[in-house]
């Protein structure tokens, strides 16, 4: 096995708004968030929040999509290594997810940004179920 593999993966919610007139210009913004939880047989389930909105009206215009792809990991790994490599394998699907959803929606190709996780900070929070 190598270190992650995707065995899986889910669009779970897909939200889209344009609420522009034709011609509008859309100062982008952009949010993304991941989790990931952990089960006992080496296997977990990474959540990836991205949305695109425009900055000044998100509420007439933006595009949101949760994914949800589900791991199998090398139980020798850190679970910070776990989450950036789990991540990587995922958010090139969420960026096909909204360059579709905008283009079959009549508007030119929304692409999220590239994001290099590796250069944010990862918090860890254990909770015991």
């Amino acid at each position: 096995m190598t270190e992650v593999t995707m065995k899986a993966y889910k669009v779970t919610e897909l939200k889209f708004t344009n609420k522009f007139e034709n011609g509008a210009k859309v100062q982008f913004g952009n949010k993304i968030s991941y989790n990931v939880r952990y089960s006992n047989n080496n296997v977990c389930v990474g959540e990836l929040t991205a949305e695109m909105f425009d900055k000044e009206n998100p509420d007439k215009f933006g595009v949101s999509v949760i994914l949800s792809g589900i791991f199998e990991y090398d139980v020798s790994l850190k679970k910070e290594v776990i989450h950036v490599k789990t991540f990587k394998e995922l958010y090139p699907f969420a960026r096909s997810v909204v360059a579709s959803a905008s283009v079959n929606a009549g508007v030119p190709a929304i692409i999220l940004p590239p994001f290099d996780i590796e250069s944010q900070s990862i918090y860890k929070f254990e909770k015991n179920v």
